[in-house]
């Protein structure tokens, strides 16, 4: 389950002692948690890769890389890649499977309704039309155009390879083409934050328009976390560094606690 964003906007004022409309607008609390957000979205790629150098506590609970692959796990996307007949290239998924809406995003800003952002790609897969899906090897430029030199290495429909490069996959052997069914998975980045409001409440204050706005996306564990490095930001913002130092030590402790 999501955090909810008016929880965390309203405790962040009442940390800053201004409840209403206070040191930090709306605006700038909703581009300050949208950062916050994807800081904290970006560490966990860190930390799983901290992680996967130490040994795991064989207990259901404890095990660190599955937690951190559950937080991930959120934003993993799968759909199927359109062929280019004048290029010769897939095209990544723009419709995610289960009729998500999602549109992929290269310069990383918004589109439409449904918006997403495509971060990272994950396993590609060929799929015949009998048998089962076969994984393709992600390749280098220099060996994929190589490759097909010995007879030994050249690609196959049983052991295909790609090429990825800008925003698009080379694919081989070439029998992979129109008419095939090649499919991607992929991590996206959160949705921006957004805080919406109707200026109709008792003397033109704030009322929060829950219909409007977008919640975080990461788990409700991070709820802590998330409104202690908001209150980071709040603190340059409001030029206070007694919040910027309470913040930062209270951040520091949690993190020496995860990683203790």
């Amino acid at each position: 389950m999501a955090i909810n964003v008016d929880t965390v906007y309203k405790t962040v004022l009442l940390i800053l002692n201004k409840e209403q409309r206070g040191y930090i607008t709306p605006d700038e609390f909703n581009k300050t948690a949208t950062q916050v957000q994807l800081d904290i979205f970006e560490q966990y790629f860190d930390d799983l890769n901290q992680q996967l150098r130490v040994p795991q506590a064989d207990f259901d609970y404890a095990d660190r890389q599955m937690n951190i692959d559950e937080k991930i796990s959120y934003f993993k996307v799968q759909g199927n890649c359109d062929y280019n007949t004048t290029g010769s290239y897939w095209n990544l998924p723009t419709t995610a499977v289960g009729n998500l809406n999602l549109n992929i995003i290269y310069d990383n800003s918004p589109l439409g309704n449904g918006e997403a952002y495509f971060y990272r790609l994950g396993t590609v897969t060929y799929i015949p039309l009998t048998g089962y899906p076969v994984e393709l090897q992600r390749l280098q430029r220099s060996d994929f155009y190589t490759i097909d030199k010995s007879p030994l290495t050249r690609p196959t429909e049983d052991f295909p390879c790609y090429l990825y490069e800008g925003n698009r996959l080379l694919i081989k052997p070439t029998s992979i083409s129109s008419g095939s069914t090649v499919e991607a998975s992929m991590i996206r980045k959160p949705l921006d934050i957004n805080w919406a409001f109707q200026a109709n409440g008792p003397g033109g204050s704030y009322i929060w328009d829950s219909s409007n706005s977008q919640n975080f996306e990461l788990e409700q564990s991070e709820q802590v976390n998330v409104i202690l490095r908001i209150l980071q930001y709040s603190g340059i913002v409001i030029r206070d560094p007694q919040v910027i130092q309470a913040a930062s030590a209270e951040v520091a402790q949690n993190e020496a606690n995860k990683k203790g």
